[in-house]
């Protein structure tokens, strides 16, 4: 098998927010279906069993109107630390995000790892924007209901 770092995207971004306000914004599907995503797509999410086992199927609706139907496991949570899925349809990953409490407020580790270099690699420009845009609006949420309080 190849490498994990051969076959992964990793990001990291510092979110002026406690891990349990960035864990909130994770685990609220209302919320995540605000940030979840490159920039310009929406989402529907039909189901979110936020536990380790169960499901997430949602519908991401791109800016040019085109509809993509995910499916996701959830396999590891830990509150205020951890995130993680297997997506199960199309492209299959495992996504990680871990949280770790730093002076500024939350550090986000974000690790996309696909099943080979070759999946990866034919994805990675693609994957790379997609995922920091992600942070970005994960991070735009965060502070859009920290800033309100």
């Amino acid at each position: 098998m190849d490498p994990i770092a051969a076959r992964s995207d990793r990001r990291q971004t510092s979110i002026p927010a406690s891990p349990a306000e960035v864990f909130a914004a994770i685990s609220d599907p209302a919320r995540v279906a605000r940030w979840w995503g490159p920039a310009g797509f929406s989402n529907t999410i039909h189901v979110f069993e936020f536990e380790p086992g169960g499901r997430w199927e949602l519908t991401m609706h791109g800016p040019d109107g085109a509809n993509y139907p995910n499916e996701s496991r959830f396999t590891r949570i830990q509150a205020d630390r951890l995130f993680e899925i297997e997506h199960l349809n199309g492209h299959h990953f495992v996504l990680t995000l871990e949280l770790q409490a730093s002076e500024a407020g939350t550090q986000v580790s974000w690790c996309q790892t696909f099943d080979n270099v070759a999946h990866y690699e034919a994805l990675a420009p693609f994957v790379a924007q997609a995922n920091q845009e992600n942070l970005e609006r994960l991070a735009a949420e965060v502070l859009r209901v920290t800033q309100s309080s």
